[in-house]
């Protein structure tokens, strides 16, 4: 990496901080999978012990699962109307795309 133009390091040999992952990186499908679980908690899902990329939702009229796959979710549940509120707020979040329902093929 290179440092910016207008920026002038105070001594030499300093190097830049990032504060965001960069996409391509080690890191950054771990950073990503913890600002999802993240969010996912705050939409009121629990995480499974055993599948750790397995996140359930349980209201008195609902049930909802969700799955993580690579960069790819998998939704299943009793509610229709639960799914459009969580596709939603996932768009507003992340800037998802609907692939549709779910193919073998």
């Amino acid at each position: 990496m290179k440092v910016p133009q207008d920026v002038t390091p105070p001594k030499s040999c300093q190097v830049c901080k990032l504060l965001k992952s960069l996409y391509g990186l080690k890191q950054a499908s771990r950073l990503w999978f913890e600002k999802l679980t993240q969010f996912l908690y705050a939409q009121g899902f629990t995480q499974a012990t055993a599948k750790h990329t397995l996140f359930t939702k349980i209201t008195p009229t609902s049930y909802t699962v969700l799955l993580v796959c690579v960069d790819d979710i998998i939704l299943a549940g009793t509610c229709l109307k639960e799914f459009d509120l969580l596709k939603q707020a996932l768009h507003n979040a992340f800037r998802i795309k609907n692939l549709g329902n779910l193919n073998f093929s």
